[in-house]
């Protein structure tokens, strides 16, 4: 039973304990598709106070899930059916479990004794191979201390769990549990050892040149006031990787992304830095351009709340397991300690060209046509257009870099990119998810067309909560990455090019709002809809299929 509190009591069915226990742990809205396998556990959710969105593939619940807790900051809440229902959802599971998303997965499970059922798989074996984590409901008699347990890593550790719940243990009534409820914001932040923070100090007072690089580890652990602080107290520049976009939002030393999507003042920058401190930043072959981004004397630091991700991907003279908020606060408070004052390279003239050279600034030959809008055009057009406040989603493919480039965001939430596991097709979900979380702000989805066309029916789930999202396709017709990255070796390219399709007309087929641009002057619609914003606008953008991204061979080269 339920106490009046909210809390479960002895004699709860195990669906109660689990509806109760995740949204003690600040999950509130969950996101799926129902089946018989999760229909009481999501019934048990909605009535002891939760949300829950009905998607129209499991796929896209769990992308949701995953760019609502990104954007919030608070638990991620999935709901899938077993068998297939965990398979379809699967592709989402592995971007967020990459991307380290707090994110529960409450999924069905077929008895023990069910040795012959068409659902039946090996759902944990599953889980485990694409990095996330499996956990388990055992049995009435431990399902307090089960789903606790799967909470806490969810929370605590910051990862994505998949909880199964088997079918023949549901509805059992669970004996009473006592033990310390999971509580929102209850991440694990680890203290660096005072030997490191000392080194990491004894690194920076040397240097001259400093970049702080931040990844998603310091967008996670809410690093960013934290990192601007060190930066200040050392004289650094700031710097982030493409995870890790928007965290210094206009500040005046931020160079923006590191790696591919560079601008040419940040790549220009970089290499003479003589010293590059990543916090929770992996140094990938994408964020340090195969290396050619740190210089031959550059001393590099990593800190990471991951052992193994210390040295994984760069040689580094200093390692630091910790937290990044909780390090960069270390290290400041031990340089103050020491009386450090920043020798940096900061002066007037570096803060000009930072603040004259951005993306937007750097000259390109616009290659709009009669027929078709070049994309960089298009999407410094929609900067000016969109208001200030807003959630920018980007899907994966050859169009993926004129977003972070061009689009400006106003923080970390601002910005989700859905690259960890490089799958195209996951990003209208994923701007679903982050306009539920945040209606203050307008959630616009990057896509091509390619990742459009792969989750159309979601639009349907768009239009049905009458979302103001703006859908913005990079439309050539085209897998556009495969293009020009086998074009120029005389590859048939055929397998790979479509007809047009008219994506607006199916848009309004599915009751959104929709309009085709060949030109700038066609975005002219969009200021009419941001004044309404009743439901979703799709552009379907008609870009130059000849436009070739700069950083396509990197991106190649990295894989």
């Amino acid at each position: 039973m339920i106490s009046r509190s909210g809390r479960w009591e002895a004699g709860s069915p195990v669906v109660d304990v689990v509806a109760c226990s995740v949204l003690e742990a600040g999950g509130d809205v969950a996101f799926g598709v129902v089946g018989s396998g999760n229909f009481t556990v999501t019934e048990a959710f909605v009535e002891r106070g939760g949300r829950f969105v009905a998607a129209r593939h499991e796929g896209g619940a769990a992308c949701m899930a995953d760019a609502h807790a990104r954007v919030t900051g608070r638990l991620g809440v999935c709901s899938v059916h077993q068998g297939p229902g965990l398979t379809n959802a699967m592709t989402g599971i592995a971007e967020a479990a990459k991307s380290r998303t707090p994110l529960i997965v409450l999924a069905g499970d077929t008895p023990a004794a069910a040795l012959h059922s068409n659902f039946r798989i090996d759902q944990a074996a599953m889980v485990d191979a694409v990095g996330a984590t499996a956990d388990r409901v055992f049995g009435a008699e431990t399902a307090g201390q089960d789903v606790r347990r799967a909470l806490r890593r969810a929370v605590v550790e910051r990862r994505t769990v998949v909880l199964m719940l088997p079918l023949d243990v549901q509805g059992e009534s669970c004996a009473w549990s006592d033990g310390s409820v999971v509580r929102p914001g209850e991440a694990l932040a680890p203290a660096p050892a005072p030997a490191s923070v000392a080194a990491l100090a004894d690194l920076l007072q040397g240097a001259r040149r400093v970049v702080l690089l931040a990844g998603r580890g310091a967008v996670l652990a809410r690093a960013g006031a934290a990192l601007e602080g060190l930066a200040e107290c050392t004289g650094a520049l700031l710097a982030t990787s493409a995870m890790g976009h928007g965290l210094f939002a206009g500040h005046p030393w931020n160079l923006g992304i590191s790696g591919g999507f560079a601008s040419p003042l940040a790549a220009e920058l970089l290499p003479q830095a003589d010293a590059i401190v990543a916090f929770g930043a992996q140094l990938t072959r994408w964020t340090t351009r195969q290396g050619g981004l740190i210089g031959a004397g550059a001393r590099v630091a990593q800190v990471d709340v991951e052992l193994e991700a210390l040295g994984a991907n760069a040689p580094v003279e200093v390692a630091v397991l910790g937290d990044a908020r909780a390090t960069a606060e270390a290290v400041l408070a031990e340089l103050e300690s020491r009386g450090h004052r920043a020798r940096g390279w900061r002066d007037a003239a570096l803060g000009a060209a930072i603040a004259s050279r951005r993306w937007r600034d750097e000259p390109f030959d616009d290659a709009s046509d009669s027929e078709h809008v070049d994309p960089r055009a298009l999407t410094i057009a929609l900067d000016e257009l969109l208001p200030a406040e807003r959630t920018v989603v980007v899907d994966s493919g050859h169009f993926m870099g004129f977003p972070p480039m061009y689009l400006r965001v106003p923080d970390a939430a601002g910005f989700v990119f859905t690259q960890a596991f490089q799958s195209i097709g996951l990003g209208l979900a994923n701007a679903i998810g982050a306009a539920i979380a945040r209606p203050d702000r307008l959630a616009v989805a990057a896509l091509g067309d390619g990742g459009a066309l792969m989750s159309m029916q979601e639009l349907e789930t768009a239009v049905r909560l009458r979302l103001p999202l703006l859908a913005v396709i990079y439309n050539d017709a085209a897998y556009g990455a495969e293009v020009h990255h086998f074009g120029p070796h005389d590859h048939d390219l055929g397998i790979v090019r479509f007809p047009d399709t008219d994506i607006a007309a199916l848009a309004r087929g599915a009751g959104a709002e929709a309009i085709t641009a060949r030109a700038v002057s066609d975005l002219a619609p969009i200021v009419e809809w941001l004044a309404r914003r009743e439901r979703p606008l799709l552009v379907d953008a008609k870009v130059n299929p000849d436009v070739r991204a700069e950083w396509l061979e990197e991106a190649f080269r990295s894989h």
